[in-house]
């Protein structure tokens, strides 16, 4: 049907194309069949594509640096100077409205905080969503994970006197980035911390089966409705009962996504004043 010829340039073209060197005008038309020259313009088109689309994530990765590096400075500057002037008003004691001072300065340190936060959440969003962050899971002991992660929310426990039992006790391994995933728990310990009564407990525990390590967060706080479950894992979403509660909506999103580049997933279990159980699934058959 097609010359030897012909079937010599669609596969110089096609091998060309794999190898990322194919440019159209090494190709003469004129010189070309109907079926080459389509050959030739869907190439061409697909190399441009592919250049448009890295140009873009190089815009992205830009624009992402940028943003965490601008913000950096004026947000330690803000802190700084917040916790020097709380200092001196505290050392002021003839100042009239010391206490009203006392309030906003207090708050301008939480709300820079949880400024802060939020750029840094946006900042490693992005940065998953754009395969900008290389994930890189390998066999690691469970328990560390565990005691790194646990200790990391401990603080924010301890402030509504809640108690994080773990009741790990084996050496099991799993496939896993340890920063990352230490990310990913520590967001699902952090929401149940804040949506636990005072004096609750936390149980973190592990269940290892052939395929994968379950690692679970019970909580006994206020549990989800089930209208909600298949939303809280989206961008931005916070239920109506909660949000009057600090946060932004993306601990969740964050931490399924991490699951995800990992070859895990994540379930929750969970009833309205019931509490509530994340499961996350880390692989163990290979990495």
């Amino acid at each position: 049907m097609f010359g030897g010829r012909a079937l010599d340039r669609l596969n110089q073209m096609l091998d060309e194309a794999i190898s990322g060197t194919f440019e159209e005008r090494n190709y003469d038309e004129t010189r070309l069949s109907r079926l080459e020259s389509r050959w030739k313009h869907y190439l061409g088109t697909s190399v441009l594509t592919e250049e448009n689309l890295r140009q873009e994530k190089e815009k992205i990765k830009g624009l992402v640096s940028d943003i965490s590096h601008q913000t950096r400075t004026p947000m330690t500057n803000l802190k700084m100077y917040a916790a020097l002037l709380e200092e001196n008003l505290k050392a002021e004691t003839r100042m009239d409205s010391r206490e009203e001072s006392l309030e906003m300065i207090g708050e301008i340190i939480r709300q820079t905080e949880k400024m802060e936060f939020l750029i840094q959440s946006l900042s490693k969003m992005s940065r998953l969503e754009t395969d900008l962050v290389e994930v890189r899971p390998k066999f690691r002991e469970l328990s560390g994970l565990l005691e790194e992660a646990a200790a990391g929310v401990r603080q924010r426990a301890m402030k509504k006197q809640i108690d994080i039992r773990n009741t790990y006790t084996g050496n099991g391994e799993a496939c896993y980035d340890l920063k990352w995933t230490k990310e990913a728990l520590e967001n699902i310990l952090d929401n149940a911390v804040k949506y636990s009564p005072r004096k609750a407990e936390i149980i973190l525990s592990v269940t290892e089966y052939e395929m994968y390590a379950a690692v679970s967060v019970k909580d006994f706080g206020r549990g989800i409705k089930e209208e909600d479950m298949p939303k809280i894992f989206g961008r931005f979403y916070r239920a109506e009962e909660v949000q009057q509660e600090e946060g932004v909506g993306i601990g969740l999103y964050l931490a399924r996504q991490i699951l995800k580049k990992e070859n895990g997933y994540i379930k929750v279990k969970s009833a309205p004043g019931e509490g509530s159980e994340f499961i996350l699934y880390l692989p163990r058959n290979k990495c």
